[in-house]
């Protein structure tokens, strides 16, 4: 019996490799037909898996095209700025938050202000009140800088805004019309608004210059901030004249545009020649020596302009063809497929009075604001990138939307899709930035206009509301207390 196990034993030691390597001889036989015809799969061009798309790195961030702006306020030759550091009284303004913008939020802080301009913000327990000024407890509002609109009609109680006595007037201007003491302006103040910039409406393709002002002073001079604030120009829609001449249609007006601003740059670089000394003075022409200080980017245009075609001639033309500082500032419909291209040419946007677009292809309806700012595929077939968080603005067009509510609108944009953050610097610095006034306001920092809008809540949140707003260091609106929330 033992003999017979050791000798099955010993035949299956013996056997079991051969049997093993029977069977992987099999399996080979199986499987390498199987292989090859993968092997000449995956040399096979056609049968081959396309391969992955490199991801484009983040976009670039904004960077607004002025290269001749000038360094500072003294070096502007055509432009009149306001005046600063008017008499105001000394305030420390103590709040639960306090958002500066430009810098990370302060709670329980506090913002000193006197004679017009910050002297000091930060933590509360950090900063010493100087002698003799009123503190003034905000408790738990939130403080944030006044506020700054760049298409408003309403500075004025007059729409006397569109003499269209030509396609192009650029003789007119807003400066002389503008008054402090009237409903609309006021309740401008009412909604945190302290800046604006008034222009001519767009019943011409250039209704005149616009005048950038202070919603609260003493005076229509008191409360300049500079004049001119920008060129206001119209492409296609409003501005379209059905009378005969030049401007029914969209080659007239682009070409009436056009030789009225070469007339200007004619008239820069014969200046420019005369002050190197190399040319004659050219004869002094009001009209021209505005439209020179374009070329000198000493201002911007300010241009209405909407669905996709019409702003890619606002690009083409003025900024790439004309070289001149350019600001969409009625920035709607299907524009914003054109984001990626602005973003390379310094061109910012602010979005409004149309907070949304109804896409008709599909449909939908699409945040203006935030496809503007974001990217995305926007109807191409592949995503393109967006102005990002300094390239948006946004504005109401007043009184098309109440100027007060130009929150409101920043709001709708958050709601379809516009980061907050990039709501809140739309209202403030990036607006201020765009027409180069961001030295004096759109963020809370020292030396910068004691402009402040002091807010129950969130600015964003459409269910806040202004307690009280300073221009220039001045209490210029206080809340009425027995005033119902809603």
């Amino acid at each position: 019996m033992m003999f017979s196990k050791t000798i099955l034993a010993l035949t299956a030691s013996l056997l079991l490799p051969v049997l093993v390597t029977a069977q992987a001889e099999k399996a080979t036989k199986l499987v390498a037909p199987k292989a090859k015809s993968e092997m000449a799969e995956k040399q096979d061009p056609a049968k081959q898996a396309p391969a992955k798309k490199a991801e484009r790195p983040p976009a670039p961030a904004f960077k607004m095209w002025n290269p001749r702006r000038p360094k500072d306020e003294a070096s502007h030759k055509v432009a009149k700025w306001g005046p600063r550091g008017l008499p105001s009284p000394g305030y420390a303004f103590f709040a639960q938050k306090i958002l500066p913008i430009s810098s990370a939020p302060i709670f329980d802080g506090v913002v000193i202000t006197k004679d017009g301009k910050i002297e000091a913000i930060g933590k509360a327990s950090e900063i010493s009140v100087p002698a003799g000024y009123e503190r003034v407890d905000c408790g738990d509002s939130t403080i944030i800088p006044g506020i700054v609109e760049l298409h408003c009609h309403i500075a004025s109680p007059s729409f006397d805004l569109n003499d269209t006595v030509h396609p192009t007037n650029p003789e007119f201007r807003t400066l002389d019309l503008i008054s402090m003491e009237h409903d609309q302006i006021k309740m401008a103040r009412a909604g945190g608004v302290s800046t604006v910039l008034y222009i001519p409406g767009s019943g011409s393709n250039m209704g005149g210059f616009g005048t950038l002002t202070k919603t609260y002073g003493k005076s229509p001079e008191e409360a300049l901030v500079r004049f001119p604030g920008s060129l206001k120009i119209a492409q296609a829609g409003n501005p379209e004249r059905g009378s005969g001449d030049l401007g029914s249609g969209m080659m007239g007006m682009s070409e009436g545009i056009r030789m009225t601003l070469l007339d200007g740059k004619k008239y820069w670089q014969e200046t420019l020649a005369f002050e190197a000394g190399t040319g004659p003075k050219p004869i002094y022409d009001p009209t021209l020596e505005l439209i020179s200080g374009l070329f000198r980017h000493e201002y911007p245009l300010s241009v209405h302009t909407q669905i996709y075609q019409v702003v890619l001639q606002t690009l083409q033309e003025l900024r790439l063809e004309l070289g001149i500082w350019t600001v969409i500032v009625h920035g709607t419909f299907d524009g914003y497929r054109l984001s990626e291209d602005l973003l390379a040419a310094g061109l910012p946007v602010a979005g409004g009075p149309r907070a949304y677009h109804f896409d008709r292809k599909d449909g939908s309806f699409q945040g203006v604001l935030a496809n503007y700012a974001n990217g995305g595929k926007l109807g191409w077939s592949e995503p393109v990138y967006g102005l990002g968080r300094d390239g948006i603005g946004v504005n109401t067009d007043s009184p098309v939307v109440a100027q007060e509510q130009l929150t409101l609108q920043a709001a709708m944009g958050v709601r379809m899709g516009l980061p907050h953050e990039w709501a809140l610097r739309a209202l403030t610095i990036n607006a201020a930035r765009f027409v180069g006034i961001e030295h004096r306001v759109g963020s809370l920092e020292v030396g910068k206009d004691a402009d402040i809008g002091i807010w129950n809540g969130d600015p964003i949140d459409p269910r806040s509301y202004v307690r009280k707003l300073v221009v220039g260091g001045k209490i210029c609106y206080t809340r009425d207390p027995n005033r119902p929330m809603w």
